[in-house]
């Protein structure tokens, strides 16, 4: 793991920073959700933000639309973020038995990274592992476990069974999202639980991204997992104050990070 304390970066030499791994990241991961930055705006968002962002996502199918996607993706691509389009995209194709005609917009694309969800529509449990599985194969797949059942309360244990089932499937990452039917957050929320009870992830913790868009959950993760918790859903204006939370850089997250000088 290659780790960076941010000194090159920085308007003061501060070295008691936790360690932040170092793009390209496997843990630490900070992705953006762009819902329709102009070209002038994403070119603005890279100047400022690149040596934070390690994914930008398109959201839902906002892919379809973009009148300049092309040149949105190769500002990216020059910036070292990599970019991949919402989960929504792909179970729209799913939905109408067209996988085959996705996979060749991806092409098109020249895209490395595909979303594999099924929040809009329900896939069977086999089904959604074998189109993680085939996927794999080409592309750098990243999961999303919905926690969505018919009736009733999504368990922890289920929920790590099925971030375990994507993983062993070919998922690289797989994304948690809080719903009604299970708490991500607060102390009776899977972070808490997963913190009482570390074994129960073993090695797969730097492969689960926590979908955090709000600033109170971001700082709760950090507090929690430290430093390089892998972050998702983030807006464009958060991203450089979500790197100074990581860092203790922000009231939040300083007595935790932060040692004191003996």
């Amino acid at each position: 793991m290659q780790l960076l304390i941010n000194i090159h970066r920085m308007n003061f030499n501060l070295p008691f920073l936790p360690d932040r791994t170092e793009k390209p990241r496997q843990s630490g991961i900070t992705i953006m959700t762009d819902r329709g930055l102009g070209v002038s705006e994403t070119e603005s968002f890279t100047e400022g933000n690149a040596p934070y962002t390690d994914f930008v996502k398109m959201a839902f199918g906002t892919a379809a639309l973009i009148p300049s996607l092309e040149s949105k993706l190769n500002i990216y691509e020059a910036s070292k973020i990599n970019c991949y389009f919402g989960g929504t995209l792909f179970e729209l194709f799913a939905r109408r038995d067209a996988i085959e005609e996705y996979w060749r917009y991806l092409d098109k694309f020249g895209m490395e990274y595909i979303e594999i969800s099924d929040a809009a529509i329900r896939l069977a449990r086999a089904e959604k592992l074998k189109y993680i599985n085939d996927f794999s194969k080409e592309f750098v797949v990243i999961g999303q476990v919905t926690n969505f059942l018919p009736v009733g309360l999504f368990s922890f244990d289920l929920l790590l069974k099925f971030i375990s089932e994507e993983l062993e499937a070919g998922a690289r990452y797989v994304i948690v999202k809080e719903s009604e039917q299970i708490p991500l957050y607060g102390s009776g929320g899977l972070a808490t639980y997963l913190s009482l009870n570390p074994g129960l992830v073993n090695n797969q913790a730097d492969n689960i991204i926590w979908d955090a868009p709000e600033k109170e959950q971001q700082i709760e993760l950090i507090n929690i997992f430290g430093s390089n918790v892998n972050l998702c859903n983030v807006a464009p204006n958060d991203v450089l104050a979500l790197e100074a939370i990581r860092l203790g850089l922000h009231s939040s997250t300083l007595s935790t990070l932060i040692a004191e000088k003996k």
